[in-house]
């Protein structure tokens, strides 16, 4: 398991960050998610940390707030030294008694929030405080100011977003520095094989301003995972059939397995394992985050930190899984071009 470098920050993270969305579901969205309990929890939390994963990703949302608490009690649970491990949770969606201010990315909320987070996970502080999505009520100056203040007062060590635009993290990291605020570290955003809309806009975005990127749903909701083709799309008591997110475009998807298995057989590994092993070579990524419903799918996607792909391989995978090209692209690419063979 090796560790990277989150962003521009002195902060290093595992190359696979454990996702907690499986912890804790009951009724509704949730349930159909995942419903580990306690003693399972501690069980794929443990098994995380002894392959060497130092990063643990949640939110306040999740499971109405029971994956937080989940997370926090394992880790009391198995003694883990609090300096070992990385701890990121999230801060946006309704929280608490869904009252007019029990949302968004207000001063009010944000406040509010990160004091039931921190008791909930049972630390005196969080290291990653991620904005879940993007407010359009709130300025983007009083949410930064709220986030600061939790910097500067110890609560929060780094700051991040999820699910933002190019444009709205660049105008935040603006507005930021001409304030001399904290500013956003990472971004966690959705990415795949069969999804590479990111690479647009966000990703040159992403290489220029050194902001991390941590990758959610990397089997496009267990799309990827193998288990399913153009002939079989979903199977009973499957996430994909009872929760079909994230929106994928299938014929792209299918064709990218196809390509997949015939790699996966190459190397003796599963389809899963590819998809995964495919975002851990891209530059940009920082850390991919894993759940799981059960440990042998943990134990499965750990190992495609083994998988080398090939130049051909990754050839063969860009090439099926490529984005249209789109306006201002190609018009970067065609005028663009001799400027860059002067940097060569």
């Amino acid at each position: 398991m090796r560790n990277r470098k989150l962003g521009d920050t002195g902060l290093f993270v595992s190359e696979l960050c454990l996702g907690t969305m499986t912890f804790g579901g009951e009724e509704g969205m949730w349930g159909k998610i995942g419903s580990l309990q306690q003693n399972e929890v501690d069980t794929v939390v443990g098994k995380a940390l002894d392959e060497g994963i130092n990063f643990i990703d949640t939110a306040n949302v999740y499971a109405g707030g029971r994956s937080e608490i989940m997370t926090g009690q394992a880790l009391k649970n198995l003694n883990v030294p609090r300096e070992n491990v990385v701890v990121a949770t999230k801060v946006f969606g309704e929280s608490g008694t869904a009252s007019a201010n029990s949302r968004g990315s207000s001063r009010f909320h944000i406040m509010e929030a990160v004091k039931a987070s921190l008791k909930r996970l049972q630390l005196d502080h969080i290291d990653l405080y991620q904005l879940h999505g993007f407010d359009p009520a709130t300025p983007i100056e009083e949410t930064l100011r709220a986030l600061d203040t939790l910097v500067q007062h110890g609560h929060v060590r780094y700051i991040g977003v999820s699910n933002w635009a190019a444009w709205q993290i660049v105008k935040a990291q603006g507005t930021a520095e001409r304030l001399g605020l904290s500013r956003f570290s990472s971004l966690q955003a959705y990415y795949t094989l069969a999804g590479r809309d990111l690479e647009r806009e966000l990703v040159p975005m992403l290489q220029s301003e050194k902001i991390g990127l941590m990758v959610w749903s990397p089997l496009a909701g267990g799309l990827l995972s193998g288990k399913y083709s153009r002939e079989m799309e979903a199977e009973a008591g499957s996430r994909r059939l009872e929760f079909d997110f994230p929106p994928v475009n299938k014929d792209r998807a299918w064709d990218c397995v196809d390509v997949m298995r015939e790699i996966a057989e190459r190397h003796q590994v599963s389809v899963a394992q590819i998809a995964l092993a495919w975002l851990l070579h891209q530059p940009v990524v920082s850390s991919v985050i894993i759940g799981a419903k059960r440990l042998e799918q943990l134990t499965d996607n750990i190992a495609a930190t083994q998988v080398q792909l090939s130049e051909q391989e990754l050839a063969q995978l860009d090439k099926v899984s490529a984005l249209p090209t789109e306006y201002p692209q190609w018009m970067l690419e065609r005028q663009g071009g001799y400027r860059r063979d002067q940097l060569k």
